[in-house]
């Protein structure tokens, strides 16, 4: 179920609001069983198969961790911590990467000249990639006790399936705050308490109205564009630099759309969370982009994985080589392909030269405009390689883009789709507010009555726009 259907904003979402507030708020337990079942009804809509698979996880992953908190053996704590990762990572990896794998062995077999393998497609359960986060970093928090063992299955299972975050994030950790400086409490402390109040609400109901029309409006207007372009025979070499501006809206808009609706809705339900973007398309290098982009992701790898790998605290070489460990997994995460791996390392790789400068880019003697504005066209190059299916056709597009070209074979056709009057507005739109400070959750958090013809205006017209055009899911579905 997508936050931005018809399903969800007519019939989910008003009853479970209803219920869920219907019930006095000393009721706090009632109210947790609402939103887990609430959470695994969101869910199985999907595939209700799937909920067998979030439930195994949970209830194996509270198990391990009361084990872990319980026991006075540091080794034994080790031995369960391993399992518990090796178990959650083994899930991840059988549902993600099993033909992503076979599919590679045979590449090399035929190329061997030997008989290929059959491959077992198995269906990638939407937010996996997400849930299993969230559950490792519980683990870890539990062992390194940052964080306490979930006091019932209940706890948990509503930390694990709550579901304004269970698709696709923002990654809340149970028992540690990692908010970029941000004071918000942590899930484990509102299980236990939290706080409802008219503006709390008004907040949360602004900025998912913000967040849908964002998701609709700019998203779903400029993904068009995009689509038309990667997926024409031979676009020139404008239609090209056209088509990857609109993906690298249409991917900043989709998510932090979603981002700031799944924070809404916790708030409406009286949980707080932190943002998960900050202007990133601003940043004046990689490093900057990493701090101002999928923020929860971003702090998740640094916490798990880079600070365990040693950091930068075993010496030049092996910070390099932990920063492109980092980011070549942090592509396998997003998907399981080839093309997710180079664009891991084209990060990776600005991230190490940026090292080699002194934390700063190559280009940090430009102006601040033009050091955006060099860092947003170098993003917008991996996502190229981000948005193509395979390494052959990202070379393709990025050929066409930087090595000057006409269109051929239905270029008039192309230029009807992309260059109508309607995307030129949309994109020039989207140039404007991806280049602005003022985020979503800034102009919502500073709520007035004046805002509301505003929020109602926009709402209203993405309602609209929805209903007359064909649905589109959330980008971050498919990772």
């Amino acid at each position: 179920m997508a936050f931005s259907s018809h399903i969800f904003l007519f019939y989910f979402l008003p009853v479970l609001l209803a219920l869920y507030h219907v019930l006095p708020a000393r009721w706090l337990a009632a109210r947790n069983v609402l939103l887990l079942v609430a959470g695994y009804v969101f869910y199985a809509w999907i595939d209700p198969r799937l909920t067998l698979l979030l439930f195994g996880l949970t209830v194996v992953n509270y198990v391990l961790s009361r084990l872990i908190a319980g026991s006075s053996t540091r080794r034994v704590q080790s031995l369960m911590t391993a399992g518990a990762i090796a178990l959650d990572l083994a899930v991840l990896g059988i549902f993600k990467y099993t033909a992503f794998l076979g599919d590679s062995l045979n590449s090399l077999l035929r190329f061997a000249g030997r008989d290929t393998l059959p491959i077992l497609r198995i269906v990638l359960p939407v937010g996996i990639s997400f849930y299993t986060f969230k559950v490792i970093s519980y683990i870890v928090d539990v062992y390194r006790g940052r964080s306490p063992a979930a006091r019932s299955l209940l706890d948990f299972a509503c930390y694990v399936s709550f579901f304004p975050q269970l698709l696709s994030g923002p990654i809340q950790r149970f028992g540690t705050i990692d908010a970029k400086g941000e004071i918000v409490p942590t899930f484990a402390d509102q299980l236990r308490t939290r706080w409802w109040t008219p503006n709390t609400f008004s907040h949360g109901v602004a900025l998912f109205m913000l967040g849908f029309a964002k998701k609709i409006l700019l998203a779903d207007g400029v993904a068009q564009v995009a689509d038309a372009v990667f997926t024409a025979a031979s676009p020139g070499t404008l239609d090209a630099w056209f088509g990857a501006l609109a993906y690298s809206f249409q991917l900043y808009f989709d998510f932090s759309a979603y981002s700031e609706m799944a924070i809404g809705l916790g708030l409406m339900f009286g949980f707080e969370c932190a943002r998960n973007f900050d202007a990133p398309y601003r940043a004046e290098g990689f490093g900057d982009f990493w701090r101002r982009w999928h923020i929860s992701l971003s702090g998740w790898l640094r916490d798990y994985l880079y600070i365990p790998l040693g950091g930068n605290r075993a010496g030049t070489g092996r910070t390099y080589l932990n920063l492109m460990i980092v980011f070549l997994l942090c592509g396998l995460w997003h998907g399981a392909g080839w093309t997710f791996i180079v664009w891991g390392a084209w990060h990776g790789a600005w991230l190490v030269i940026e090292r080699l400068f002194g934390r700063k880019p190559f280009y940090a003697f430009l102006p601040s405009p033009v050091r955006v504005l060099v860092t947003f066209l170098l993003i917008t190059v991996g996502w190229v390689i981000f948005r193509t299916p395979d390494l052959a056709e990202a070379g393709r597009m990025l050929a066409i883009m930087f090595v000057p070209q006409s269109a051929q074979g239905g270029s008039a056709l192309l230029s009807a789709v992309i260059y109508t009057r309607g995307h030129l507005i949309v994109m020039a739109l989207c140039a404007v507010l991806v280049f602005q400070p003022l985020q979503g959750c800034d102009w919502t958090g500073r709520f007035h009555w004046a805002k509301v013809p505003v929020l109602v205006v926009l709402f209203a017209l993405a309602l609209m726009t929805m209903f007359a055009q064909s649905f589109r899911s959330f980008l971050y579905f498919q990772f």
